[in-house]
């Protein structure tokens, strides 16, 4: 798993290079030939929106994402002494729900626990154990993908919080006049 060769590294960097070149484009032409009107930078309530839900709340369920599907898999296989070249590759666990299953049997569900509300069958990789895992050292795994989940839901519902054009939430124009802080009187 990982870069294994010269050549791997080479085409990542080249394809570092050529996304870093899109980007730097289309940064030019977000701000200079298709910028936007003024009067969208002011609109704070639906940059609150889009920083908790999309950019906080999306963020940390992919990372939760990760951590269950990519890195627990893998740190189950390190940590039961197998052979780094005897690990199969991130996107296996990914695409073959079976090889997850075999180290976590409630993948074999899927998602009907989730839906059902049955989310104790989750607990084999979603945990509130605190302290440290004894093998590495560091905090357990399967706390901080609980943590990232956490945060996700709590994020992607805040997300939702401050009025925009549907005139649902709370407007922060009402919140910030009816204030009565110690120097707002």
């Amino acid at each position: 798993p990982g870069i294994t060769s010269e050549l791997q590294l080479y085409c990542i960097a080249i394809g570092a290079v050529v996304f870093a070149a899109l980007m730097l484009f289309a940064g030019w032409f977000h701000y200079h030939k298709a910028a936007p009107k003024l009067a969208w930078f002011q609109y704070v309530e639906s940059m609150l929106n889009h920083h908790l839900a999309g950019l906080l709340g999306l963020g940390s369920l992919s990372w939760a994402g990760h951590q269950v599907h990519v890195s627990l898999p893998i740190n189950q296989f390190l940590n039961a002494g197998v052979d780094p070249k005897e690990i199969p590759f991130p996107h296996e666990f990914i695409l073959n729900r079976d090889l997850l299953a075999q180290l976590y049997p409630s993948f074999t569900e899927g998602a009907t626990p989730f839906f059902t509300l049955n989310w104790s069958k989750y607990a084999e990789f979603l945990t509130f154990r605190g302290g440290l895992d004894p093998v590495t050292g560091g905090l357990w795994l399967t706390d901080i993908a609980h943590h990232h989940l956490a945060i996700a839901i709590l994020f992607l519902i805040a997300g939702h919080m401050y009025k925009t054009n549907r005139g649902i939430g709370h407007s922060l124009k009402d919140i910030l006049e009816a204030h009565k802080g110690p120097f707002t009187g």
